[in-house]
């Protein structure tokens, strides 16, 4: 039985280097301050429509957009339900990827798999033999984009160039770690459906989903006689033609917040975001390689967290505890069966090139590098 364990808000503030969630600005939080209004509010049209928008303006992308109270996990669920009717193929390269398949096996749907060691890639030239060995039709190819457990940026351009080929077969794109941080043309290769959370790259509060959808994917799921309920692209699609708004009560505040982060993005602009992401990733590695190794393959490196494998054998747990205790800076653990073979830095959303000095300064102080 689990015990009660009282939150009271007398907590140390912690500097987040984490795969997420990440930092967040002091007025994006602030903005969820603002006093509360109805979701069918002409005030939601304005707040939801420009969030919608100015996602599409950030991205780079005309497809439609939906923004849902969710985590990114609701996506996996609702792009098989919206296009798989029986077969999907699916690569998996590390602990997302192995669950992004699980969830389409426990909605009743036939997955095949393409099974890479963890901390390899997905190669777009084995997903090419995948459908040309077949002799089924998949209605998906699942991959994603950035294998938060293991450090790997997958080369989804590359694989959706080769799906573009197959026009029956959806493509879907799991970027909930790197999307905001990340620059990929979504429209140019091909991607049906992208998804991603807003507490990652996007350095916004834990709350919101996010999926750009294709007109194929939209006329696809309109063909099928079942979908998702809440994440249904007709339905949400729809709703927002004739409303503005979402077809259910939405977090209110978190769009808020939303809304104001997103005017920072776009300041920015995401090109800018890309470079400021690629030169951190670039110091983390080069870091890791002066100090430890890299677990995840040359060439298929993440730019928003990196897997820095533990070739000096120290002890992982007792570092990220004193660095967190001295410092206030919280980095991650490695996941699940590497979990002390390895430690994963998170150089995303509003860090600096300047903040992860700090972090890897603090390593070397406590680990005695």
């Amino acid at each position: 039985m689990v015990e009660k364990r009282e939150y009271t808000g007398e907590y140390p503030e912690k500097r987040l280097y984490l795969p997420g969630p990440t930092d967040v600005r002091p007025d994006v939080i602030q903005a969820m301050a603002e006093p509360m209004f109805g979701h069918r509010m002409d005030r939601m049209t304005d707040l939801y429509t420009t969030i919608v928008e100015d996602t599409k303006e950030v991205l780079g992308t005309d497809n439609e957009t939906i923004i849902l109270t969710a985590s990114g996990t609701q996506f996996w669920e609702a792009t098989t339900l919206n296009l798989v009717d029986e077969h999907m193929l699916v690569a998996t390269c590390g602990s997302f990827s192995e669950r992004q398949a699980n969830v389409a096996e426990r909605l009743g749907k036939s997955v095949d798999r393409i099974e890479y060691e963890w901390g390899q890639a997905v190669k777009p030239e084995d997903i090419r033999k995948a459908l040309e060995a077949s002799d089924k039709t998949y209605d998906a190819v699942g991959v994603v984009m950035n294998e938060t457990s293991t450090g790997v940026r997958n080369p989804v351009e590359e694989i959706g160039d080769v799906v573009a080929e197959y026009p029956d077969t959806s493509f879907v794109v799991d970027a909930i770690s790197c999307l905001g941080g990340d620059y990929i043309d979504i429209e140019a290769h091909n991607i049906d459906a992208i998804f991603t959370s807003t507490q990652k790259a996007f350095a916004m509060p834990p709350g919101l989903a996010v999926c750009t959808v294709s007109d194929a994917a939209y006329e696809r799921e309109l063909e099928k006689d079942s979908a998702s309920w809440y994440g249904g692209f007709q339905r949400c699609l729809d709703y927002y033609e004739r409303k503005g708004q979402t077809h259910s009560t939405p977090a209110i505040p978190i769009m808020l917040a939303y809304r104001t982060q997103m005017k920072h993005m776009l300041e920015e602009t995401h090109e800018a975001r890309d470079a400021r992401h690629r030169e951190m990733a670039e110091y983390t590695r080069d870091w890791a390689r002066e100090h430890f190794d890299l677990f995840a393959e040359e060439g298929y490196r993440s730019q928003t967290v990196t897997c820095v494998e533990n070739t000096q054998g120290i002890d992982v747990a007792a570092t990220i505890e004193e660095v967190s205790n001295t410092y206030d800076f919280v980095f991650s653990n490695g996941y699940g069966d590497i979990g002390e073979q390895t430690f994963r830095i998170g150089h995303m959303g509003e860090h600096t090139l300047e903040t992860i000095k700090e972090l890897t300064d603090a390593i070397e102080d406590v680990a005695g590098l």
